[in-house]
């Protein structure tokens, strides 16, 4: 038998074409550096590079009885390589404008504004249920303290009763949310 190394191209792909797989081996060993290093150049990437040459030869292995050359075996490996690039590139494009795209959107996206607003009208209504808690009075003193910011003095004389109680009221509403509220107290208060 002769050495497939010696036959020409288009004698291995006659070979190939009958399903001899000792053909396909020698074009793979042939061309397989020389397609890798033209695909690298293009790519950049190795494992890219080498994923086109193997994909190539995969779909020539699994077409040979289809194959019909009309020039020579390097120029039709070239071409289908460098078709293989231009689709991985493209893809690679739409990947990232995809990427980009669902970047800018969740960027936009009210989903993370809704769930701060979500949390803050939670703990806001968690706040003011505890307010509500308090004691009629010590709730009344807090509110007028706090919702319409009166100073103590002012508190004292819309309740008819003196500064020293309305700061012993404050001092009682702020006791006891600090025990409800626990770390969120220093956040609101």
């Amino acid at each position: 038998m002769t050495a497939l190394s010696t036959l020409s191209d288009p004698e291995l792909v006659a070979l190939l074409q009958q399903g001899d797989h000792a053909a396909f081996t020698e074009i793979y060993d042939r061309y397989n550096g020389l397609l890798y290093v033209f695909a690298y150049k293009r790519l950049h990437d190795r494992e890219e590079a080498r994923d086109v040459i193997h994909e190539l030869f995969l779909h020539f292995w699994t077409g040979h009885q289809d194959l019909f050359l009309t020039n020579n075996l390097s120029a039709y490996l070239y071409t289908a390589t460098r078709n293989r690039i231009i689709n991985v590139v493209t893809r690679q494009k739409v990947a990232s404008r995809y990427i980009d795209s669902f970047q800018s959107y969740l960027d936009q996206s009210p989903a993370a504004g809704t769930d701060y607003l979500v949390r803050y009208n939670e703990l806001n209504e968690f706040i003011e249920h505890e307010i509500a808690a308090l004691p009629e009075r010590i709730r009344l003193v807090f509110e007028l303290s706090r919702k319409t910011n009166l100073t103590r003095k002012e508190i004292a004389e819309k309740l008819g009763v003196s500064e020293e109680t309305v700061k012993s009221q404050m001092h009682s509403a702020l006791k006891a949310l600090k025990t409800k509220l626990g770390p969120f107290f220093f956040f609101v208060f």
